[in-house]
């Protein structure tokens, strides 16, 4: 497993994660399911032919290597690569999938893609709920669209803006979210349709139950 997380805002993002999951990760996907909408929809549309032989799939933020685990079972053909910002979660990560990932420690707004995996480009990319945790969201988005290959595709779901929700309970969300150093970006849908305007990019981005959840999908033409 490489390791390059570089920079010090990076590095104390890093130590902040790993004390965070350091217990957490044992009982993160039991009790994630429970609230984090929207990832398994996702995964299972991103649309790789037959059983995904010859594409490459990243996960930025890929934690506990969950959602790695259930792309292998719907494309095994399928070249998989996952990248977090904490040791602690690749450890769980590296138990659960063994040979069957390229996992890697790096900063999602600034890895190298090429030196950390062998390769620059991906056919699929997926940010579940990881947005929110990044501080730096807006360059790691960016960055994340600089790796798609042609016909490529960059999937993210996240909390969304919480519009929707009535007032206490949208409060009471953020309160909550905050202890665990979450923030949800109300804003992501305009920044990637902004992007994907400087990068000659297809975007389409929804909001759902009533904002507690939205998805984005960014497209590089062929």
């Amino acid at each position: 497993m490489n390791d390059a997380t570089g920079g010090s805002e990076a590095a104390g993002h890093a130590v902040l994660m790993d004390r965070i999951y350091r217990r957490q990760r044992h009982i993160y996907d039991l009790t994630r399911k429970y609230y984090l909408f929207g990832r398994d929809t996702m995964l299972d549309s991103l649309g790789l032919p037959g059983t995904g032989a010859g594409s490459a799939v990243l996960e930025i933020g890929c934690g506990t290597g969950r959602n790695l685990a259930r792309l292998r079972r719907r494309w095994p053909g399928a070249a998989l690569f996952g990248l977090d910002i904490s040791a602690e979660m690749l450890a769980s990560a590296r138990d659960r999938l063994g040979p069957g990932a390229v996992l890697a420690r790096g900063d999602a707004a600034g890895f190298d893609a090429q030196g950390l995996f062998g390769r620059s480009r991906f056919d699929r990319i997926v940010m579940p709920y990881c947005l929110s945790m990044i501080p730096p969201w807006r360059a790691a988005l960016d960055h994340a669209s600089g790796l798609l290959a042609r016909n490529g595709s960059l999937h993210i779901v996240d909390f969304g803006d919480l519009a929707g929700l009535p007032g206490p309970l949208a409060v009471g969300l953020r309160r909550w979210l905050g202890r665990f150093h979450v923030s949800p970006r109300s804003d992501l849908i305009a920044e990637a349709m902004a992007l994907a305007a400087r990068r000659g990019l297809a975007c389409a981005g929804t909001m759902h139950w009533g904002g507690y959840w939205q998805a984005v999908t960014l497209t590089r033409p062929i």
